[in-house]
């Protein structure tokens, strides 16, 4: 992302203006992120997405709404950017096989459930994605991206013949990860890291059947069913 310095508390530019949302700010700038974020999280908790307000997000936080405006530009920014605030770092070995990966991606969606900023979050956000299309296409996005990032280490199964040609990578890092936000966020369930080595055992062992390809038959050649 661009590492571009606007300080936003005193409203000198000192480089190019990025798309709101986009710069990863050093200084002065990172502390009016943190908390504007932090005032975003607490009034999305308090009020719902539908109720939430940028002015009150910036009084909040102690700084112009102007300043928030200028920033990311609209509600969906500030969601997206959030989510990002919140994310935990994910480091996929190369060496590593498809279950390895997806385990690690597994265990990583408990850890950000265990975090309780996170975990009201999201709670926040599919609670407001259920009445409005505006939450719903923030919250689409956040996990869209997450989903994109991840998908890599499915591709990389793919590339080496762990899992049929045509896999589709982000079915399988769905196939991981939904049991877990159903035991987690919607159900109540518990879920640790027993829960989610079980569910990326369980996409692995799906991916290599070729149940996420669209030919099936692909799981019996080389290379495409468990095995083989």
């Amino acid at each position: 992302m661009a590492p571009e310095e606007l300080d936003t508390a005193s409203g000198a530019d000192t480089g190019p203006e990025p798309a709101p949302g986009t710069r990863r700010p050093g200084g002065r700038t990172a502390r009016t992120r943190a908390s504007v974020l932090e005032a975003a999280l607490a009034e999305l908790v308090e009020h719902g997405y539908a109720e939430t307000r940028i002015d009150r997000i910036a009084g909040r936080a102690g700084v112009a709404a102007t300043t928030v405006y200028r920033r990311w530009g609209t509600l969906e920014n500030i969601v997206v950017d959030l989510a990002d605030h919140l994310s935990v770092s994910i480091s996929l070995r190369a060496d590593a096989t498809l279950e390895e990966h997806l385990r690690t991606v597994a265990r990583a969606v408990v850890a950000l459930h265990d975090d309780p900023a996170h975990r009201a979050w999201l709670r926040a956000m599919v609670s407001a994605a259920a009445g409005s299309p505006k939450a719903q296409e923030a919250l689409s996005a956040v996990l869209a991206n997450r989903r994109e990032i991840t998908s890599a280490a499915v591709a990389e199964a793919i590339a080496r013949g762990e899992v049929p040609s045509g896999t589709d990578p982000h079915e399988v890092i769905r196939a991981a990860v939904a049991p877990l936000y159903l035991r987690m966020y919607i159900t109540g369930e518990p879920g640790g890291p027993a829960e989610a080595d079980r569910a990326a055992a369980a996409a692995a062992r799906a991916a290599r059947a070729g149940v996420y390809a669209p030919d099936r038959t692909a799981a019996g050649r080389p290379g495409g069913a468990e095995g083989g």
